[in-house]
């Protein structure tokens, strides 16, 4: 990337030579001239050390690791040997890359965790974590005097642990009923077993037993289990009150009993189970209310007496 070439600058070169003998006859101005290749540096790798934690929808908190590639190239050489370079002699993207790998993958996290984008549907969606993280580091490589020209994300993986749980869900999807693939399996297996019945011997008798005790062992649970799926019978309904006018529930030690009827009410009254603060409640009413406070009961707690005389 960068080179170095030191050269003497004699502007008369005899002459300078010998004002140069306090010097060992050299001249005491020098120059360095510093090579830079504007060329793109291509296929410069980046990834993950660690894995990058992220909180998933579907899965929860998961693990995610990822690597890519990425393109620089040195667009203001003054800044580049300023901010990078300094007084080396000799220079290359090796003494840099590690630096640019870290910034990459400090904002691929950061990406990753806001996007917000489940782990199955990452794949679809590389181009637009490329597209986010270069436009959220090309800055950053500027201040070095370098353009990011090109990067990309090539994979994100999860721990190989969840791969192959993930591997064992596709299976179970793609078997689909899993009670009728092995109902299916059972019967490949007892029609091997038939057309092969001298080639399994005794291990081929006990796998049929098996699968016939296995048969008996469901139809019987399906025969057990018939009788529940049955519909129970439905409760015949109350039938309606007969006539006789207003049933009251009256309150007894904070239990209702009744109902009773208006006539059945006076008896109760009248043996004293029943007073004019005894709640009660019949159908229409807002709720519970003293017997003395109903229309039509508060007659029964009227005191019995002779009427008033006329013009008294």
């Amino acid at each position: 990337m960068i080179a170095l070439r030191r050269s003497s600058t004699p502007n008369v070169p005899i002459l300078s030579t010998i004002q140069g003998w306090k010097h060992g006859f050299e001249s005491p101005f020098k120059a360095e001239v510093y090579f830079c290749s504007t060329r793109r540096f291509t296929d410069l790798k980046w990834g993950t050390k660690n894995p990058v934690m992220v909180r998933d929808a579907e899965f929860g908190p998961v693990r995610l690791r990822a690597f890519g590639t990425y393109t620089v190239r040195i667009t203001d050489p003054a800044r580049f040997l300023r901010e990078i370079v300094g007084t080396d002699g000799h220079f290359t993207v090796d003494e840099i890359s590690n630096q640019l790998r870290n910034l990459i993958v400090s904002r691929f996290a950061s990406v990753v965790g806001t996007a917000n984008i489940p782990v199955l549907d990452m794949a679809g969606n590389y181009d637009q974590f490329s597209q986010f993280i270069h436009g959220r580091i090309g800055g950053e490589f500027g201040a070095y005097g370098l353009e990011l020209t090109k990067l990309l994300v090539e994979n994100i993986s999860l721990p190989p642990e969840v791969e192959r749980a993930l591997d064992k869900r596709s299976s179970m999807g793609i078997v689909g009923n899993l009670d009728a693939y092995l109902k299916y399996q059972s019967a490949e297996a007892v029609a091997n077993g038939a057309n092969n019945p001298g080639g399994g011997g005794g291990i081929s008798d006990a796998m049929s037993m098996g699968l016939g005790l296995a048969v008996g062992q469901q139809m019987s649970d399906s025969l057990r289990k018939a009788p529940a799926t049955a519909p129970a019978p439905t409760a015949a309904p109350a039938p309606p009150p007969l006539p006789g006018g207003t049933q009251y529930y009256v309150g007894v030690n904070g239990q209702p009993t009744g109902p009773f009827t208006l006539s059945a009410l006076r008896q109760e009254q009248a043996a004293g189970r029943l007073s004019a603060d005894s709640l009660v409640w019949a159908e229409g009413m807002d709720g519970w209310t003293a017997a003395s406070k109903v229309a039509e009961l508060a007659p029964l707690f009227r005191s019995a007496g002779p009427p008033p005389l006329p013009g008294g």
